[in-house]
């Protein structure tokens, strides 16, 4: 299934994209308590598509594709490096990314994102697949001089975790292999990243079993996965796009705050 969270006439729903994604087969209920189709289908010119999730826990990893620990020149960490990001973090497809009115240096960082189904704790590798909804689009936004800041004295918040530095979607598509899916990433149009997830350091079952180790996961939370190189810079004016197999595109434009 390729899950659609959208809106028609303000009024929330999950659905289903027929093939083609110009019709979307409407649901009641939630992939996480349960969903039944209504019968009803509805137009994609018709609707707003949503964030997939509702303000989820995002859990990152960052340091977590070997080249792209290269580029930053650092050695491999020792243990995951592990952050969040607010709810309130969370933009959905065609919203804008919101470059700070005091950013110096805002990064994109495209990202296979895992979607937790099923409450998970103590949960083991090969187990891992049995909490997994299923998969997204994300964009990890960072602003690199905060980060750098924040970092100096161990935490990592205001970097990685103001209003729009989380875009997901477009869907969570269900059934995927996260082993082996090719991610892209473009900015204006250019190809900036072009990766597989065979190159994750620590694949998606490792990352639910670390976590799921020192703290209940639950259904509707966001797992980022970690970027792979090729890493940069945004500007107002830009539209960014991570493509990831199977489950599609996640296009952001970048706006200049007002104040």
């Amino acid at each position: 299934m390729r899950i659609v969270r959208y809106a028609v006439g303000g009024v929330r729903h999950y659905g289903e994209f027929e093939e083609g994604d110009e019709r979307i087969v409407r649901f009641e209920g939630d992939p996480f308590t349960g969903m039944s189709p209504t019968g009803q289908t509805d137009e994609v010119g018709d609707v707003v598509v949503l964030p997939p999730l509702e303000r989820p826990r995002i859990f990152g990893f960052a340091y977590n594709y070997a080249a792209h620990i290269d580029e930053t020149d650092r050695d491999a960490p020792e243990v995951p490096v592990c952050f969040m990001k607010p709810s309130t973090a969370v933009v959905g497809p065609g919203d804008a990314i919101v470059y700070p009115a005091d950013g110096e240096l805002i990064h994109f960082e495209g990202e296979l994102v895992a979607v937790i189904g099923k409450e998970a704790r103590h949960v083991k590798a090969s187990e891992a697949h049995e909490h997994i909804l299923g998969y997204t689009c994300g964009n990890d936004v960072s602003d690199r001089i905060v980060q750098r800041r924040e970092s100096a004295f161990g935490t990592l918040l205001i970097g990685k975790g103001q209003d729009t530095f989380a875009p997901l979607g477009p869907v969570i598509a269900t059934g995927l292999d996260p082993s082996d899916l090719s991610l892209t990433t473009r900015v204006n149009g250019a190809v900036v990243q072009s990766a597989s997830t065979a190159d994750l350091l620590l694949a998606v079952p490792d990352l639910v079993a670390y976590l799921s180790r020192y703290l209940t996961l639950l259904p509707g939370d966001a797992i980022m996965t970690g970027t792979p190189s090729g890493v940069g810079p945004i500007r107002p004016g830009d539209e960014v796009e991570v493509e990831i197999e199977g489950i599609g595109v996640l296009r952001n434009p970048v706006v200049a705050e007002s104040r």
